[in-house]
């Protein structure tokens, strides 16, 4: 009876060490004893910030650390570059009229001049239903819809060359031809209504495109024929940043 008591708890042992699993045995401390009277050192805290965390990137504005991109589109517009370009392109347009039509934009007497200002800020705009489309001012057409088109296109990509957007520029374009009709070419003619809304409107859908495609080009891997691009969608703009005038 004995010996079967015996078998069965030898039995019983091999049973549980199996299921309790594998017994690590810690190795014997080979530090010295320490005395409790002694005074012990104070525990020092694991140092915080990327020392404790090796995976961990460094944080923006640590030593070491990357800066961060600058988002696209989050730099504030630049208004010096598109405010001195329009009125260069005004002035310059303005004179070049003075050459082809002398009468009545070369006619510098003051007496006509405030003429035709105070016909121009006292009468509505001009706008003669009976003449035919695009001539509602008596202007030719192709200087309404290709000239006064093209300038406010150059009015409207100026402002979106130089970080304005869509609505900004749009504005911009607005403000420009106000200028145009009521400040440099009133004192010769009395203002267009359709100069003030065609210019403006086909100004933004002309401009737009043009930005877009100045933009685009930015992709083009071969340096001559990206220059070449740019160059024809923005001559002027071109011609200033290369010059080191303006970077937009």
């Amino acid at each position: 009876m004995a010996s079967i008591r015996l078998y069965a708890a030898a039995v019983l042992a091999v049973l549980s060490s199996a299921c309790a699993g594998p017994v690590t045995t810690a190795p014997p401390s080979t530090a010295p004893p320490v005395d409790s009277a002694a005074p012990q050192a104070p525990s020092v805290a694991p140092p915080a910030g990327p020392a404790a965390h090796p995976g961990r990137a460094p944080r923006a504005g640590a030593p070491g650390a990357r800066p961060r991109a600058v988002a696209a589109g989050s730099a504030e517009p630049a208004w010096t570059p598109p405010i001195v370009h329009t009125l260069a392109v005004l002035t310059v347009t303005r004179s070049v009229e003075a050459v082809l039509w002398p009468d009545p934009f070369a006619d510098f007497r003051l007496e006509r001049w405030g003429y035709h200002y105070g016909e121009a800020f006292t009468k509505p705009p001009l706008f003669d239903a009976d003449q035919p489309a695009f001539r509602w001012d008596h202007d030719p057409w192709p200087i309404n819809v290709i000239g006064h088109g093209l300038l406010g296109s150059e009015i409207y990509f100026r402002a979106r060359s130089c970080r304005f957007g869509v609505p900004a520029a749009v504005a911009f374009a607005i403000a420009g031809t106000h200028l145009w009709e009521y400040g440099y070419e009133a004192n010769g003619v009395r203002p267009s209504a359709l100069d003030l809304v065609y210019t403006p409107l086909a100004g933004a859908l002309l401009g737009e495109l043009r930005y877009a495609t100045w933009r685009a080009a930015a992709g083009i891997e071969s340096a001559p024929a990206r220059v070449l691009v740019r160059a024809l969608v923005d001559p002027f703009g071109e011609i200033e940043r290369g010059a080191g005038v303006f970077d937009c």
